[in-house]
């Protein structure tokens, strides 16, 4: 398992949002090493870690990410995209859900907002915050999103101190297009 550097990226931009964080319910999907989702519980977040429960070893993975990092109580789920399970369906409303580098694979992006979607019905206002790498100018999520009711706001990584190279003093590996996305419903189905 390695840390990407979209997990980089949206690790920085929770930690310039990280006042806004104590007491939010947050939901990682697709958690890996979990680095989003481990700083926002260091930030007050109560935080819901998930990985495909395909992959039992990711989801020991996020365990170990919990026990090195003094966060034992964090609860770690198997949620496959596009799958209705029970640990989806006990999922309490969430404020916020973390994605960093789920977008990799064109034919996972329906399954990943359909469960998005499912998501997003227990609380209408929850935001997906999202980063990943440009691989391809031939694939768009943008009429994905139109499909599933929801819009998004790119937000430019100087914004929030993530244009750089080096961020939190580590050096990112190669050289990297990450987009930040934040995605919501359309206003429309408010």
């Amino acid at each position: 398992m390695y840390v990407w550097p979209c997990a980089v990226v949206l690790a920085q931009y929770l930690w310039f949002h990280r006042r806004s964080l104590p007491g939010k319910a947050i939901l990682e999907i697709g958690a890996g090493v979990s680095l989003p989702g481990i700083l926002a519980a260091k930030c007050g977040a109560q935080v819901i870690l998930s990985d495909s429960s395909e992959l039992p070893h990711c989801l020991e993975v996020c365990r170990q990410s919990c026990q090195m990092n003094n966060l034992p109580h964090l609860q770690v789920v198997g949620l496959t995209w596009g799958h209705v399970s029970w640990d989806l369906l006990a999922l309490p409303p969430q404020d916020i859900i973390l994605a960093s580098d789920v977008f990799f694979e064109p034919e996972d992006f329906e399954d990943i907002l359909a469960t998005i979607y499912f998501l997003m019905h227990k609380n209408p206002k929850v935001q997906l915050w999202s980063t990943y790498q440009v691989r391809s100018a031939d694939w768009s999520l943008e009429a994905l999103l139109y499909k599933w009711d929801m819009k998004c706001v790119h937000i430019p990584l100087e914004s929030f101190d993530a244009d750089k190279e080096d961020i939190a003093e580590s050096t990112l590996p190669g050289r990297h297009t990450v987009e930040m996305l934040v995605i919501s419903f359309a206003k429309d189905s408010l």
